[in-house]
């Protein structure tokens, strides 16, 4: 009897244990499940990212290439069928156009040949004699390849072979390598040839021809975001009443300054009597909108600062203790640089992937010699798949970077001894997150991704069908696209919450979300109220970086006003400088969310008394107390049993 009850209370215990490890077994084979989706979704990445370099030619675009399928600049293989194909070009680096001046487009294909040549003729040639005289000082041949120099004034057929006759004097300029002719008629027929062709192809290529356009441009206004977004960093670990003063100053300078600008921009343009160029006015329409959005923009933060300037002294207040937290933990100043550096490898990569995409096609001969690439079925399949990818690994990159600042905060907030930090919380905090966290990362950045990509979606179809749809139809888009980035932004603040409940109890990414919202709507009103200045502040930093670097691509890009249609590149520009600032700036955000999450739950689980002492230090404790003015329910909790001894009842989990 007794051997049976003992048996009975080791399968009672076995039960009992079995109970106790069923949440713990559950949680590892979700995030497996959905690592494990992470995992394939970046295998068909892989494929993609093979049969781009297979079958594309990213040097095409980079490069340019004549009508016979050499490129530019580089040593060619041969075409079969094209017996003017595999040439060496290795000198050979611009393209020309030998009927510059009366180029026609015919789907999507420039009617006129084009050839490499080693330099572009800097003087008006106006006889065969010219082009043969050019030719052997230069050493630049500016008819067919296999016509002879010496056959130029002899060969009968040499009208046909060589350029329209006068050849307009061009020259080179950063755009694919393109000869541009500098003849006014020339020139404008030239432009227009050029932006109609790029007007008519679908946004996937047009995204292309932004990038490459004004690579340069974009690639210096990128380093003077980051440079702008690491003086932000150092203004707000050192925190000063002068240098937040100087900041909104700076901040309302910039918005009105970025506002006149494009408004002066828009009139100028408008009444300058040479705007007659398809690209000139695509950029007068669009300085249009940006004068207006930023217009609005300015009333709208101006109406917030002069509205929230009482709290200005809470907010200097609640920086000095989140400076006290980063100081304890100066690691997590670096974080935002290595998720930079991995944002920016990844975007590399992208971008090198999708411009072989655009460019993977099979070369096919046509009467005369002529080659044509014409893209392969199921290119724009791939290119919405690499999109998606595009979303949901930055996501994933971010939300690690979020889980890594949250699990260090909370390992310091949760520590007895705040004079004696943990030795190394943000290696800890990586560590955890890479062995149990990593498939709660990978849930919510997914979230985050499925709501994004329908307003992608919404505003892919709003731009095909401006030209057609009802007034009806655009307040159904725009209603539905405001819905849509309203789900977004508020997932995004519960994912965070539910990333730093993950981190103090080691559930998983639903029950986390669960007792954030929990936490969230019980004790919302009170840390609300401390919170959204300090967010306010935090934005009108981001948009500090993202006016002034707007402002210089808006100076940078207005030198090339002829030719550059640079609406793309300046949306890149602004989209990259707010990511940028966003990703370094959202170490404060992080930290102050994470610490009144960690607040909360610390005041949930704990009451005060020497068996449930507070974790909660003293300095944050009394400006909560009295920047929210904590309820009479809260009030009744001792204060007096607070001590930093490192003995103590640890957070119990939330329930």
């Amino acid at each position: 009897m007794a051997r049976r009850g003992g048996r009975q209370q080791d399968s009672g215990g076995s039960a009992s244990e079995l109970r106790e490890w069923r949440p713990v077994i559950y949680r590892k084979c979700t995030d497996t499940l959905w690592l494990l989706l992470f995992f394939l979704f970046w295998a068909g990445l892989m494929f993609i990212t093979g049969y781009a370099v297979m079958a594309g030619a990213a040097e095409r675009l980079l490069l340019g290439y004549d009508s016979f399928g050499n490129v530019c600049g580089r040593k060619n293989t041969p075409v079969k069928g094209a017996p003017l194909s595999g040439q060496d070009m290795t000198n050979k680096k611009y393209v020309f156009f030998l009927n510059s001046c009366s180029m026609e487009m015919q789907s999507l294909k420039i009617s006129s040949l084009s050839l490499c040549v080693s330099s572009c003729p800097q003087e008006q040639l106006n006889s065969l004699e010219d082009l043969q005289s050019f030719a052997r000082n230069n050493g630049s041949c500016l008819c067919v390849y296999n016509l002879n120099i010496s056959s130029y004034t002899l060969n009968p057929k040499a009208a046909e072979l060589c350029p329209t006759l006068p050849v307009p004097p061009s020259k080179s300029f950063p755009l694919f390598n393109r000869c541009v002719p500098q003849n006014p008629e020339c020139y404008s027929k030239y432009a227009s040839v050029l932006i109609s062709m790029v007007n008519e192809m679908d946004v996937f290529h047009r995204i292309l021809s932004g990038i490459l356009a004004g690579r340069d441009t974009v690639i210096g206004l990128s380093i003077l975001a980051l440079a702008f977004s690491i003086i932000l960093v150092l203004v707000f670990r050192f925190i000063r009443t002068l240098l937040v003063h100087t900041l909104i100053a700076l901040v309302v300078f910039g918005l009105l300054f970025v506002s006149g600008v494009l408004w002066w921009l828009y009139y100028d343009y408008r009444n300058d009597p040479s705007t007659e160029l398809e690209t000139e006015k695509e950029n007068v329409k669009f300085l249009l909108g940006y004068a207006i959005f930023s217009t609005i923009v300015t009333i709208v933060l101006l109406s917030l600062i002069l509205v929230l300037r009482k709290r200005l002294q809470f907010t200097l207040q609640l920086f000095r203790i989140v400076g006290k937290i980063i100081g304890r933990i100066p690691f997590l100043l670096f974080q935002p640089l290595w998720t930079f550096l991995i944002l920016i490898v990844f975007w590399v990569f992208w971008v090198a992937v999708l411009l072989s995409l655009g460019t993977a096609g099979t070369a096919q001969t046509t009467s005369g010699g002529q080659v044509e690439y014409r893209a392969l079925s199921g290119i724009c399949y791939m290119a919405w798949y690499h999109f998606v990818g595009l979303i949901w690994t930055s996501e994933f990159i971010l939300a690690c970077q979020q889980m890594t600042i949250a699990g260090a905060v909370v390992t310091c907030y949760f520590n007895r001894n705040k004079n004696s930090p943990p030795p190394h919380p943000v290696l800890s905090s990586i560590s955890v997150l890479f062995c149990y966290h990593l498939g709660t990362a990978v849930k919510g950045s997914f979230l985050i991704t499925i709501l994004r990509i329908p307003r992608i979606v919404l505003l892919y179809l709003y731009n095909i069908l401006k030209q057609k749809e009802s007034a009806c139809a655009k307040c159904l888009f725009k209603c539905c696209f405001c819905w849509f980035w309203c789900q977004e932004s508020c997932l995004r603040y519960f994912n965070q919450h539910a990333y730093t409940t993950t981190a103090i109890n080691g559930t998983n990414f639903y029950t986390s979300a669960k007792d954030a919202v929990f936490i969230l709507a019980k004790d919302s009103p009170k840390l609300a109220s401390i919170s959204c200045f300090g967010d306010f502040i935090l934005f009108l930093g981001k948009v500090f970086v993202v006016c002034f670097t707007v402002f210089g691509g808006l100076m940078a890009f207005n030198y090339h006003r002829e030719l550059q249609a640079w609406v793309v590149p300046l949306l890149l520009v602004g989209f990259f400088a707010y990511v940028m600032s966003h990703s370094f700036l959202s170490v404060f955000e992080v930290t102050a969310d994470v610490m009144f999450l960690c607040f909360a739950i610390d005041m949930e689980t704990n009451d005060g008394s020497a068996e449930k002492p507070y974790f909660v230090d003293q300095e944050l404790l009394t400006f909560v107390s009295q920047s929210n003015k904590l309820t009479e329910g809260q009030n009744h909790r001792s204060m007096r049993h607070f001590q930093d001894n490192e003995d103590g009842t640890e957070l119990q989990p939330m329930t």
